[in-house]
């Protein structure tokens, strides 16, 4: 079923190419999935709160964002109609984000799209506190980190009396509330919070216990001698209503909590009786007369003394009618390894007023551990593109150069190679003027990149050295002694060889890059896969829309790091098969001046 969710995801943001204001750069698609792999819902819901969760591995761009998220706007799937959000918490730094926004109407069994733009500093904070919820939403306490009283979410504002639980930093929901067994919450008599069977009534909340519970009362409204009573004994879930004549209403052997997990946990009264519901599902039942009655509640502990709950709450909330099974298995679905909410892409505002990047989506997922790689991986293509270039431009001059001074030297045809000042016919005299025989008189106007040049150079040089002239003559001692001969072959080898290292120099960088650049851009892979995972665990959101841009900014490392390997491999293969040409032609211009000169010079 999530893979037939996919094809209308992909159809809804192709579709969907209008841009609700052009002051905002960024948006991103949001799904809610109520199909039976989603939150499997099969009703229809209206006015219902759904919250997003934001953090690194679904959402990288905090960066783009205002400090406490004042630039968000949440739009439905029309890309015109504005959703009312409230921002529990927002958090650049540690890249975490709760926020709750209203859904006008939650079709059942399909996904519901809607939008969350982003990315405009001149906004100002448009969240309206106290009127996502509807107006049966009686009560709702996210709690806070700080420990202080928590502050009703809806409309109503009810106050508790009493708030002496302890703070818990990292809840379900963003901070929760401790409970040691003495800790309580107390709220005084109001009408808001009535019980009325007739329309129903209902409590919702997250709970989490450690160990098994002693007659724990985790919930309490009294009245006189009415009381409604949530209690656990063990690890099971039990309630209970006294009518004040003795009559006790009591659930069956209820659920069991598993210590060490949060779990929700619903009641429903109706005139009919009471319902008791786990994770979303109906627990236990009981039918009986309630009457109505206005309680003054205790959360933690019973208002006669003992009965103290161990453990944490979170999401407290309580609504003057009977909620629905659906809505009681909509507020259970955003429990860890929820699979209601659908992360799709993130989409920046092209020149053309719409549409979407992805090049820019995957950039703006990056991690700052990802950039050092990249940059790195930047660092080493220039250094390989500017070795290449040079390495080319070299190769190319020497070419050039060679095939110059080739084209004079074989000019010299059967004329003494090692006595090229002779002036005896007219082609000598015009060789006297040529470019190698000013070269040779030690003006290097020419043939400077010729590597055959300056090894037919050491050459002659070995060959005046060892034919020296007499005083006032005009030739000289033309014969040559093998050693001789094969000491000017040791000379012009020697020369070759620094030749063909001057050549290769700089050429171990590209290897470097070769070798180097895809271990790097793997490296940078692995830490991003390894950061997006980890904040994935941290916020306990497991979806692939929520690992796949993560994952899709980590590949971008290894995408670099091949970037620079194949240009470099290949410009490393074709310089390496030009010098090798070059070296060759060395040999053999090496082989074939000594040759000669030891015909000339025996």
């Amino acid at each position: 079923m999530r893979f037939l969710l996919l094809p209308v995801l992909l159809l809804t943001s192709l579709t969907a190419q209008a841009w609700w204001q052009d002051d905002w750069n960024f948006r991103k698609q949001l799904t809610v999935d109520t199909s039976p792999a989603g939150g499997d819902i099969a009703g229809t819901l209206t006015d219902v709160p759904v919250l997003v969760r934001l953090h690194a591995g679904n959402f990288g761009y905090f960066l783009d964002t205002q400090p406490k998220g004042e630039d968000l706007r949440f739009v439905a799937g029309d890309d015109k109609t504005p959703l009312k959000y409230r921002i529990e918490s927002f958090d650049p730094v540690n890249e975490m984000a709760l926020v709750w926004v209203q859904l006008p109407s939650l079709a059942g069994g399909s996904p519901n799209t809607f939008w969350m733009y982003y990315g405009n500093a001149a906004a100002v904070a448009g969240e309206e506190n106290g009127s996502i919820y509807d107006a049966e939403q009686a009560l709702v306490y996210h709690f806070s980190a700080e420990g202080t009283a928590p502050v009703d979410a809806t409309a109503y504002g009810t106050k508790p009396a009493v708030f002496t639980a302890q703070p818990v930093s990292a809840a379900l929901i963003g901070a929760g509330a401790g409970f040691t067994g003495s800790e309580s919450l107390e709220i005084a008599p109001t009408s808001v919070l009535s019980i009325d069977p007739q329309i129903g009534w209902t409590l919702s909340t997250w709970v989490k216990i450690d160990q098994p519970q002693t007659a724990a009362v985790l919930f309490e409204g009294r009245e006189a001698d009415k009381l409604l009573r949530l209690a656990i004994e063990g690890t099971t879930l039990a309630a209970a209503y006294h009518d004040g004549t003795g009559n006790i209403l009591q659930t069956p052997a209820g659920p069991m909590l598993t210590p060490g997990e949060w779990q929700h946990v619903a009641l429903v009264v109706t005139a009919k009786g009471m319902t008791l519901y786990l994770n979303g599902v109906q627990a236990a039942a009981v039918d009986g007369a309630i009457t109505a009655f206005s309680p003054a509640i205790t959360v933690g502990r019973s208002a006669a003394g003992p009965g103290g709950f161990t453990g944490e709450l979170d999401e407290l909330g309580i609504s003057k009618v009977a909620r629905s099974p659906d809505w009681i298995r909509l507020a259970a679905s955003e429990g860890p390894g929820a699979k209601l909410m659908v992360y799709g892409e993130d989409g920046q505002k092209d020149a053309g007023g719409g549409g979407v990047s992805y090049f820019a989506i995957t950039m703006r997922n990056v991690t700052v551990d990802g950039w050092v790689v990249i940059v790195v991986l930047v660092m080493m293509a220039a250094i390989s593109w500017v070795v290449m270039a040079s390495k080319g431009l070299t190769i190319l001059r020497v070419r050039r150069d060679n095939v110059l001074f080739l084209r004079h030297f074989e000019r010299l045809g059967s004329q003494d190679v090692g006595s090229l000042d002779a002036e005896e016919d007219e082609a000598a005299e015009e060789l006297q003027e040529s470019p190698l025989l000013l070269a040779l008189s030690g003006r290097h106007d020419h043939f400077q990149s010729s590597t055959l040049y300056r090894i037919y150079h050491s050459g002659v040089q070995q060959m005046e050295q060892r034919m020296p002239k007499a005083a006032g003559a005009q030739a000289c001692d033309p014969s040559l002694s093998p050693q001789a001969i094969d000491a000017i072959r040791a000379t012009m080898d020697g020369t070759l060889v620094r030749e063909t290292q001057r050549l290769n120099a700089q050429m171990v960088l590209l290897t470097i890059a070769i070798s180097g650049g895809p271990f790097l851009g793997l490296l940078g892979t692995v830490v991003g896969v390894m950061i997006t995972f980890a904040s994935i665990a941290a916020a306990g959101d497991v979806n692939i829309n929520a690992i796949a841009p993560g994952i899709a900014a980590a590949l971008l490392a290894t995408v670099a790091g091949l970037a620079v390997a194949i240009p470099s491999l290949f410009g490393y293969n074709y310089l390496g098969s030009r010098i090798k040409d070059i070296v060759a032609d060395m040999h053999v211009f090496v082989d074939e001046f000594v040759t000669r000169i030891a015909e000339q010079h025996r």
